[in-house]
């Protein structure tokens, strides 16, 4: 008897519990349920692909926005288009309104959607990736005029220029097995815009940049003559506008249809002179945080004063550092790799300039774009002007303090751009 009672009991309870939960259902989730036909979209809640391009993320929204429902792009936005009229019969008044409803509906649906899309994309566009084909740059590199094909200094300049950028592709296709390359903002950061000559700039430190950065300068109209722009306006006045600046659609439209170029240098002549400018030098930044670091790790029996100011580094214990994998400080694009800065396995440059014989290059890149006839690249050193440049003997004089096993060490760090840039080993005893 008790059993029974209890049991009927927990059947009531239940009923009840019922009861309560149908009269707490909203009445449209009841009706959406059970209309046949309503496709709610959720496109803009996919996870995004890195490997499809703004335009296949449009379409594939688009799709999903409304089944059934024709949209078209038109001026780069999303406009939905006029829905087909529905063939109803006559006779059946009640389905043509349910029917009308539901299209009343769907379209609301839709244009809410398409406003939810483009404010998401308005957060998401520097984080999107951007898919180009291998070498998919219009600009192979800039055509020679018909009144310098027959100048043979020009001639000879321009096959330099096929040469570096065959054995760029060749290294590239070599160790980098991908053909179809995705390009994100991170990958542009360091490439500097032009828009008036339509040049885009990779900057690489210590291989003539403070004075590329003048050139551009100059050739925005930002300035008359490159004499006339301090080191501190070149970087730290923001006058140049970055790639990664723009949104999705002018960053491709740039790296498609801008003259791409970089200037490189001698791996380890680089190092050195990023070492001594960095270094030997006050400095309120390299100091105290790399210089503190690295005297902390790899000096033994280091002086307060060294630890508490960080100044005074030697070149051996900086290779330490650079060698470490575990090191106590991060990189820094002084002596990072030119393959990690500028993408060249990614972004195809159209025109490869070398430190070593930067005059000539520059000049002549400046006559390739049409810069104006004055204008030729700066040869003075606003930083540390009283010093000796880093020179091959320099380099090899900061070398010798060295083990043979952390200079070959040191030549595979940056095995790569020797390769790619097609560079000389530096020391005879490397392999």
């Amino acid at each position: 008897m008790r059993l029974t009672c209890m049991f009927s009991f927990i059947l009531l309870f239940g009923a009840a519990g019922l009861v309560v939960f149908i009269h707490l259902q909203d009445p449209e989730e009841i009706v959406h349920q059970q209309i046949p036909g309503i496709k709610y979209n959720m496109g803009f809640q996919q996870p995004k692909k890195d490997c499809v391009s703004s335009n296949n993320q449009d379409r594939r929204l688009r799709k999903n926005t409304a089944d059934g429902v024709a949209t078209e792009k038109q001026d780069n936005s999303l406009h939905p288009s006029e829905s087909v009229p529905t063939k109803l019969q006559s006779t059946d008044r009640q389905q043509s309104s349910i029917m009308f409803a539901m299209k009343d509906q769907q379209k609301g649906e839709e244009i809410n959607s398409i406003r939810l899309h483009k404010r998401r994309r308005r957060f998401i566009i520097k984080k999107s990736p951007i898919l180009i084909s291998m070498n998919s740059s219009i600009l192979n590199l800039p055509t020679l005029k018909s009144e310098d094909r027959n100048n043979s200094k020009w001639k000879s300049l321009y096959q330099i220029q096929r040469e570096r950028k065959r054995i760029m592709r060749e290294t590239c296709s070599k160790y980098k097995s991908n053909n179809r390359r995705i390009i994100t903002p991170y990958h542009v950061s360091r490439i500097f815009v032009e828009d008036k000559y339509r040049v885009l700039y990779c900057e690489v430190p210590k291989a003539g940049c403070s004075n590329w950065k003048r050139v551009l300068m100059v050739l925005n109209g930002l300035a008359s003559s490159t004499k006339d722009i301090q080191h501190n306006t070149v970087h730290y006045g923001n006058y140049l506008k970055r790639l990664d600046g723009f949104d999705h659609k002018g960053i491709y439209h740039r790296l498609n249809t801008y003259t791409k170029m970089l200037f490189i240098r001698e791996p380890f002549e680089k190092l050195v002179s990023a070492f001594r400018d960095k270094f030997e030098h006050p400095n309120n930044y390299y100091h105290p945080v790399f210089g503190k670091a690295i005297i902390s790790r790899y000096r033994v029996n280091a002086t307060k004063e060294a630890l508490r100011t960080g100044s005074g580094v030697k070149f051996k214990e900086f290779i330490q550092y650079l060698l470490d994998v575990h090191r106590p400080v991060g990189m820094d694009i002084h002596w990072d790799h030119v393959n990690r800065l500028c993408s060249p396995c990614l972004i195809d440059y159209d025109f490869v300039g070398k430190f070593e014989s930067m005059e000539d290059d520059a000049n002549f890149f400046l006559h390739l774009i049409g810069a104006p006839q004055n204008l030729t690249f700066p040869k003075f050193k606003d930083r540390h002007s009283n010093e000796e440049r880093t020179t091959t003997k320099i380099t090899q004089q900061y070398f010798a303090q060295l083990s043979p096993s952390q200079r070959q060490r040191s030549y595979d760090f940056y095995y790569m751009d020797y390769l790619m840039f097609n560079y000389s080993k530096p020391f005879e005893d490397l392999y």
